[in-house]
């Protein structure tokens, strides 16, 4: 019994031994894509200039999506019906 609610204690004192990864970017490139996403969820670079498509711009884009519904979905891809392409290694 006093075995057991040790055992448990410790389970319970484990997740506290686990260290977290530290907040922020490490890398340049995580840091610019950081500042990136802050300025897209901030909304503090907006275009004041609004966005619109005009009535044919609509239609078009609509006609492209209903069009991209006529292909039916293969079962599989055949890998080799592309040809081939050189991955530029070298064995």
């Amino acid at each position: 019994m006093k075995s057991t609610t040790f055992f448990c204690l410790g389970l319970l004192t484990l997740p506290l031994a686990a260290h977290a990864i530290d907040a922020g970017p490490a890398s340049a490139q995580q840091q610019e894509t950081e500042g990136w996403l802050q300025l897209q969820s901030n909304n503090t670079a907006a275009s004041t200039k609004p966005q619109t498509a005009s009535a044919t711009e609509r239609e078009l884009a609509m006609q492209r999506w209903l069009k991209s519904f006529q292909h039916e979905i293969p079962e599989f891809f055949d890998q080799d019906v592309g040809g081939s392409v050189d991955s530029g290694s070298q064995e």
